[in-house]
């Protein structure tokens, strides 16, 4: 997935999710800081939100079951994948999960860490034997490479 991809999907469903809060538009405008003119022309598909626009949708309305089932679960995961270079990424990982029990695949594991595919939106991530976030991308061989080092196998080819 893109950014390009991330906002148009966000836009797409902008409307859906200030339904699904029963907001009118000049209540959704101000949740996300832009006019009521800019939310309708989005609505319609004129415009989008554009990267920080979408951005702070997906982090405002985090728990909206609309975002949940068009990206595979928490957002977060994705924004930060797009949002940093994979070595940036590392520095904000740790957080915890819930496992990836219903987005995710899993595609390897190692006694202490594990690889998940999202099913969706298909980026990466690896997790701890504590449901805690390592590290994520879209990019698989990064994953794999960042997999090897942490399980011990090393990381170069």
């Amino acid at each position: 997935m893109t950014r390009e991809e991330f906002i148009a999907k966000a836009s797409e469903k902008l409307k859906l999710i200030r339904i699904e809060r029963d907001y009118t538009q000049d209540k959704m405008a101000d949740i996300l800081g832009i006019s009521k003119k800019t939310l309708v022309q989005i609505e319609k598909s004129r415009t989008n939100l554009g990267w920080a626009g979408a951005v702070v949708l997906c982090t405002i309305f985090r728990g909206s079951e609309v975002l949940e089932m068009t990206f595979g679960g928490d957002t977060q995961d994705i924004i930060q994948s797009l949002a940093f270079t994979d070595s940036e990424a590392n520095e904000i990982a740790n957080e915890k999960t819930m496992g990836g029990k219903i987005w995710w695949s899993n595609i390897e594991s190692s006694d202490q860490f594990r690889i998940q595919q999202n099913i969706i939106s298909r980026h990466f991530r690896i997790l701890d034997s504590q449901d805690r976030r390592i590290c994520s991308s879209f990019e698989h061989e990064y994953i794999r490479k960042r997999f090897r080092e942490l399980s011990g196998e090393g990381g170069t080819d």
